[in-house]
């Protein structure tokens, strides 16, 4: 390994080799890619590092299975679980994922106490918490990566119906990731354009509905399995806001207490991301309908995570 900054990626399905590429090709960071299937990692590690040679960064990975090879990881982006499969919402996925980022912490841990925990596992509001409860690390370092995704989603959809360059677009996505997610219109624009001056309003809720949809339409089209370029970059995004001291504002999933009269929730909302991890949590002004829907969202995730604390999952 070289002098660069270390990413620790556990999982490496499709999600995890998507984010370990990111990195190598921003030349961020040299990335460690481990899973429990031996040979998985070690192959997909090979390929890189060949890939490395036409693409000239000078990053380096290894892949194993070995949790010690991740030892002093300044980030470790979790990607391990069950994927969802056509007709399995997140819910359905919380009694194995559970377990599953209970080990993978306790690992991270004793491997790298002091890193950052960028959490990608569904249900993913959910699936952060248990980390957060399990690895004892202030809420500043577990982190889940929803919003961006949400976002990008949104922006992505938009640049499609109007015809305009994405980089151009700016939205804010908050809640919880997946149906109850908060697209904020208000905070929508293209170069500076409220969108609602370019979109109408009813073409715009189907254009918000699609982006909830957004995982779901890929599983549905996959057959097979779930999305992944998206997720990885997105992981990827949020770590180099962190490894470059960046301070960019992203919709993440971090511990509310008191943020938009929501208390000890993990939820998506839009916080400054430096060396520190969750530098701050930004509170923008909400309709009272786009309250009332943050609220329905945080109460929904709330029942996951109390439905695993009275599991005795964790």
């Amino acid at each position: 390994m070289s002098s660069l900054p270390k990413i620790s990626v556990i999982g490496a399905g499709n999600v995890g080799s998507s984010a370990a590429y990111r990195a190598l090709e921003l030349n961020l960071a040299d990335v460690v890619l481990l899973d429990i299937v031996d040979g998985l990692p070690q192959g997909k590690a090979l390929d890189m590092t060949q890939m490395m040679s036409v693409t000239g960064s000078s990053s380096r990975i290894i892949g194993t299975t070995d949790y010690s090879d991740t030892k002093d990881s300044d980030i470790v982006i979790v990607t391990s679980g069950l994927a969802r499969k056509p007709g399995m919402s997140r819910d359905d996925l919380i009694n194995t994922n559970t377990k599953i980022i209970k080990d993978v912490t306790e690992k991270v841990v004793q491997h790298s106490p002091n890193s950052i925990i960028i959490v990608v596992t569904n249900p993913l509001d959910a699936m952060t918490y248990v980390s957060y409860k399990v690895s004892g690390f202030p809420k500043e370092r577990v982190i889940g990566m929803a919003g961006v995704l949400d976002a990008a989603r949104f922006k992505a959809f938009l640049s499609l119906e109007l015809n305009v360059a994405v980089s151009k677009i700016d939205t804010v996505v908050l809640g919880g990731h997946g149906d109850d997610m908060v697209p904020l219109k208000n905070y929508t624009s293209v170069s500076g354009v409220p969108i609602a001056q370019m979109i109408q309003d009813s073409r715009l809720d189907e254009i918000i509905q699609r982006t909830r949809d957004g995982g779901a339409e890929i599983v549905k089209l996959l057959k097979t399995g779930s999305a992944f370029y998206a997720p990885g970059v997105s992981a990827i995004e949020m770590a180099e806001s962190i490894l470059k001291n960046q301070n960019k504002i992203l919709p993440c999933c971090t511990l509310a207490q008191g943020q938009y009269g929501i208390s000890e929730q993990f939820l998506g909302l839009p916080v400054i991301l430096s060396s520190e991890g969750v530098k701050k949590v930004i509170e923008i002004k909400l309709t009272s309908e786009e309250q009332k829907e943050l609220v329905v969202s945080a109460s929904h995730v709330k029942e996951l995570c109390n439905f695993i604390d009275e599991s005795g999952l964790i």
